[in-house]
C-alpha cells in the first residue's frame, strides 16, 4: 500500500498528519500488522481516498466493466431519467435483500424442525 512510510520524510509526514508512528506505518505497509477502523479513516481522511482505497484491491470492489458501461451511459441521461433508474435499482436491490432474508429464515425453520 504505498502510502509514504517507506522513505523518512514521507513516512514521517504521514506520521505527523495521522499521529501514527513511521515504524508502524511500515508495519501495515509491510503486511506486518493491521490498522484499526480508526487508523484507516485517519489515513484516508489524511491521504485524500475512501477507506475503501485503502482496504481492498483495485478490482475487488465495484462493478463490472459492463455495468460501469452502463453507470456511464446513464451519467450522461437527464436528471428524471437517473431519478427512474435509481428508484428501478433501489426496487431491486430490496427485493433481492429481502428474498435473501426470507430464505435464511426458511433454512432456519427447516433446520429448527
Amino acid at each position: 500500500m504505498g502510502w509514504g512510510g517507506g522513505n523518512n520524510s514521507g513516512g514521517q509526514t504521514l506520521a505527523d498528519m495521522t499521529g501514527v508512528a513511521v515504524l508502524q506505518i511500515r508495519r501495515y505497509e509491510g503486511g506486518n500488522s493491521q490498522p484499526t477502523l480508526d487508523v484507516i479513516r485517519r489515513l484516508a481522511i489524511t491521504l485524500g481516498v475512501s477507506a475503501d482505497m485503502l482496504v481492498f484491491d483495485e478490482q475487488e470492489r465495484g462493478p463490472g466493466e459492463q455495468l460501469r458501461y452502463q453507470f456511464e451511459t446513464i451519467s450522461r441521461m437527464p436528471q428524471h431519467e437517473q431519478d427512474v433508474i435509481r428508484e428501478l435499482l433501489d426496487a431491486m436491490i430490496i427485493k433481492n435483500q429481502v428474498a435473501g432474508a426470507m430464505a435464511r429464515v426458511s433454512q432456519t425453520t427447516k433446520e429448527e424442525s
